[in-house]
């Protein structure tokens, strides 16, 4: 139970993040780097993006799924599921 509620805060922080991404930048401030990744705002959004997504994986036990482009680089960590069409 204890890990669903960890998993619905990040599905919910990272839905606030995305709503609420002027505010949270304009806290932070640019830095050189976010100028790669299209800004601070856009830094934002996908930090949100990819919580929510992992959040959302992580409550539905598809993590793994998720994450087999990344475990297809480090092979020997983590086999990497088959994909499924």
């Amino acid at each position: 139970m204890g890990s669903f509620i960890i998993n619905l805060l990040l599905v919910i922080g990272g839905f606030l993040l995305i709503k609420f991404r002027e505010r949270i930048a304009d806290t932070f401030g640019e830095a050189y780097w976010m100028r790669y990744v299209g800004g601070i705002y856009m830094f934002v959004v996908i930090i949100g993006v990819l919580m929510f997504f992992f959040g959302l994986a992580r409550m539905t036990g598809t993590t793994k799924i998720l994450m087999a482009p990344i475990y297809s680089v480090f092979p020997k960590t983590i086999e990497a599921p088959p994909p499924t069409f």
